[in-house]
C-alpha cells in the first residue's frame, strides 16, 4: 500500500468506523448490493458493506488514491466484510455524462455533502432503489420537488449509532421559517433547508 493512500484514508477515518456504520444501518435497511457515490472523495466506507460500489469525483487526490488498486483492496479487505468486493472510480464531474453503460443502474444512491447529486445521477438509481441524502447541501429539499421520490425513511445518529426510521414520516420536510422552494432557489441558496426535524440523513425511493 503507497503511504499517501494509508495517509488519505486515515484523514478520511477520522472518526474510525463512523461512515461504516452509518453504511451498515442504511444496507440492512435496504438490502442494497450496489451504489454509486458521487462526490465520494476517498470514502470507501461503502465499500466494507456493499458488494459492488463506483465512485466518481472529480479531486486529483481521489484519482491518485484510486490508481492505487492494491491498496486500496487492502484497506476494503482490512475493515469490510464483504469478500471481494468490487469497486471502480471515475475521475469525473457527475453532473454531466457518465462513462458507464447505458443499462447500468444501481441499488443505491449516495449524496453527502456533494451538491445535488440526485438532480443528476437519478436516472442512475434503479426503479424502487433508494438515495440516500444529507440535508447540508441542498439535495434533499431537491428532492423532495422531484416526482420521482417519495420520503421513505430517515437515519437518525446518537452517540455515534445509526437507526433508520420509517414510521411517522409525515413529521419530517416542514421548514422552519415559511418559504417557497424551488428548484431554482436552491440553486440560488446553494445551500440546505432548515427544517423542525433534523435527522441526520433521509431516504428517499424512487418510485418512478
Amino acid at each position: 500500500m503507497l503511504a499517501k493512500t494509508k495517509k488519505l484514508w486515515a484523514e478520511q477515518d477520522r472518526h474510525p468506523g463512523d461512515r461504516q456504520r452509518l453504511f451498515t444501518a442504511v444496507v440492512d435497511a435496504t438490502a442494497a448490493e450496489s451504489a454509486l457515490y458521487p462526490g465520494s472523495f476517498v470514502d470507501i466506507a461503502a465499500s466494507f458493506v456493499l458488494p459492488e460500489v463506483v465512485y466518481v469525483d472529480t479531486d486529483k487526490r481521489a484519482a491518485a488514491f484510486f490508481a492505487d488498486e492494491d491498496g486500496v483492496r487492502e484497506l476494503i479487505a482490512e475493515h469490510g466484510d464483504v469478500p471481494d468486493a468490487s469497486f471502480s472510480f471515475l475521475h469525473a464531474d457527475y453532473t454531466a455524462a457518465l462513462k458507464l453503460p447505458k443499462k447500468t443502474t444501481f441499488d443505491l444512491l449516495i449524496s453527502l455533502y456533494a451538491g445535488f447529486v440526485s438532480e443528476h445521477c437519478t436516472d442512475r438509481l434503479k426503479i424502487g432503489g433508494t438515495l440516500l441524502v444529507h440535508p447540508s447541501h441542498g439535495d434533499v429539499a431537491m428532492s423532495s420537488l422531484d416526482e420521482r421520490y417519495v420520503l421513505a425513511g430517515v437515519v437518525t445518529a446518537r452517540n455515534g449509532e445509526y437507526r433508520v426510521e420509517r414510521t411517522n414520516l409525515d413529521g419530517y420536510l416542514w421548514p422552519r421559517k415559511p418559504v417557497e422552494i424551488t428548484v431554482d432557489s436552491l440553486h440560488e441558496l446553494g445551500r440546505g433547508i432548515g427544517y423542525t426535524k433534523s435527522p441526520f440523513a433521509y431516504l428517499f425511493e424512487r418510485i418512478k
